[in-house]
């Protein structure tokens, strides 16, 4: 019963932090105007994501503008696009096979031991797909870095991190525990059974003795 429920809370750990990939990746918001130092503050804040380009002005109107080309684009943001498209679909095939392996569903309920492998399966797929999202945050979080402190850069020109950042660092790091919970928890249970069976081969054999006993005596008897 101590299983089913860790597998619960791995499982919705990592679907919320699917969720939160699926909004990382749509979210504008990667990268934010800098209004740091002798900036001058501007009445249009620029945000700009994997999409899209978005300015916002002081009266509330938003324009975006998508990426008209793919190929002139920089490197670092196609990469994202690419780890962040794989993260999305990696987890949603994560859900269906956890799904099936988790003991508190009834699929696959007569062989609990390729039930639980499915589950491990499932926990994988979830680590991955959390540690794609956190490679691709990372990498375009270090760019904006890079680029900020560069004395080349203009200082109007220069970006901060924008809250997209922030929320796949959190679906990467619920991602990757959901995962963990899952593969802990079936790897336990294998452990725990092969102990068991390991444990019973004495008695199962002991048990033949006493019952094989009788034929012997009568034997002797014989």
């Amino acid at each position: 019963m101590a299983n089913s429920g860790f597998q619960l809370l791995g499982y919705f750990l990592a679907l919320g932090g699917w969720i939160g990939i699926i909004s990382t990746t749509v979210l504008p918001q990667w990268k934010q105007s800098s209004y740091a130092g002798d900036a001058i503050i501007m009445a249009v804040g620029l945000y700009e994501g994997l999409w899209m380009s978005c300015a916002s002005q002081s009266t509330g109107q938003v324009q975006c503008k998508i990426f008209d080309s793919l190929l002139s684009l920089d490197v670092h943001i196609q990469t994202c696009r690419a780890l962040m498209v794989i993260s999305v679909l990696m987890g949603f095939i994560a859900i269906i096979v956890s799904v099936v392996g988790m003991k508190c569903t009834k699929v696959g309920d007569n062989n609990p031991s390729t039930k639980s492998k499915i589950a491990i399966s499932g926990g994988s797929l979830f680590l991955l797909s959390g540690l794609c999202t956190l490679v691709a945050v990372s990498w375009y979080a270090t760019q904006v870095s890079y680029h900020f402190f560069d004395p080349n850069t203009p200082i109007n020109a220069r970006y901060e991190f924008g809250p997209a950042l922030f929320v796949g660092w959190a679906a990467a790091i619920l991602m990757m525990l959901g995962g963990s919970f899952l593969c802990c928890s079936c790897v336990n249970e294998d452990s725990r059974g092969q102990q068991f069976y390991r444990q019973s081969q004495p008695s199962t054999a002991r048990e033949a003795n006493v019952k094989s006993s009788p034929a012997e005596k009568g034997e002797q008897y014989l």
